[in-house]
């Protein structure tokens, strides 16, 4: 049973999903703070975290929370439910780690189905193989086995999410992947300017080690390839 962990201060709302995701099968725990949260992710991973920004007396207590989670695990999938919904937070949540990025009007089935999508990618990582698959591009290397991406030797920390954008777009360099299918290959639903900030997110983490780096292109009105 995948267990989850929902950060919510509002008692009636948390407990409405608490309620729902158990009727799913999951295995729910709740909090209303971010100091018992965090202690309680310090003390025992879950296998996806779902987090309100505003927790009580923090405004944005879970941007903090999800930059703790996120040190704790690069890959454990984290859904930010929240009822601020400016680009400016969507993509300060991103920015933090976040796999994915709701506002509280979002329907119950749809959350119900970015939580398995987001399962499904996790389970992916467990799944034992024998045959390796490597591709390498120049200063490029991708482990799809261990799910990891090198650039000059350097181990890139992405997310669960960016991972699987990153591997659709290098695995047929110079071919157009549309923001369509740049959400197929991750298994998320998400609007445009989402996909556009998670972009915008890997190219950074790629600057860290190469300022240089220039090679994931925007074909404008059409989406984004891997250049030579």
């Amino acid at each position: 049973m995948k267990k989850i962990v929902i950060v919510e201060d509002e008692r009636a709302i948390r407990e409405n999903y608490i309620d729902v995701l158990k009727k799913h099968g999951y295995d729910v725990l709740g909090y209303d703070n971010r100091p018992d949260a965090q202690a309680a992710f310090e003390s025992d991973l879950p296998d996806l975290a779902i987090i309100d920004i505003g927790l009580q007396e923090e405004i944005d207590g879970g941007f903090t929370l999800c930059q703790s989670l996120r040190a704790l695990s690069p890959t454990l999938p984290i859904i930010f439910l929240t009822a601020r919904d400016s680009d400016f937070d969507t993509v300060c949540g991103l920015r933090m780690g976040a796999d994915d990025y709701l506002t509280k009007d979002v329907s119950l089935p749809h959350l119900i189905a970015r939580i398995a999508a987001l399962f499904r990618r996790s389970d992916l990582m467990l799944q034992p193989t024998e045959k390796v698959e490597l591709i390498q591009h120049g200063a490029l290397s991708i482990d799809k086995n261990k799910m990891q991406v090198f650039w000059q030797e350097n181990l890139v920390e992405l997310t669960v999410t960016e991972f699987w954008m990153v591997y659709a777009l290098a695995k047929r360099p110079g071919h157009v992947k549309s923001r369509h299918d740049l959400m197929d290959e991750a298994q998320v639903v998400v609007d445009d300017s989402t996909i556009t900030s998670h972009i915008k997110r890997i190219r950074k983490k790629f600057m860290q080690f190469d300022n240089t780096f220039d090679c994931i292109n925007t074909v404008y009105g059409m989406g984004y390839r891997w250049g030579a």
